[in-house]
């Protein structure tokens, strides 16, 4: 979703600011807790980008759409049983 594409983006500017602010404060937690923002911002950019392709993909071929929600499925079931 561009949404989350915007706000992941907005989260890896702030997560470098911190990290640059911390790094010339010489204040690791700051500097730890900005690469750590950096880091959501990429994972939720990534997660908005995979959204998006899904969604032209389920719009151009609806079969090969429910074969990867399908799978999808598939795979959060087998991670979220995994840790039980």
């Amino acid at each position: 979703m561009v949404q989350d594409q915007v706000e992941g983006a907005a989260q890896k500017v702030v997560g470098k600011v911190q990290d640059a602010v911390g790094a010339l404060t010489g204040d690791e937690s700051i500097q730890a807790e900005g690469k750590v923002r950096q880091a959501y911002g990429n994972l939720q950019q990534s997660y908005g980008q995979t959204v998006d392709n899904v969604r032209l993909a389920v719009a151009s071929q609806p079969i090969q759409g429910v074969l990867i929600a399908a799978a999808v499925g598939f795979v959060l079931g087998a991670l979220w049983n995994r840790d039980r």
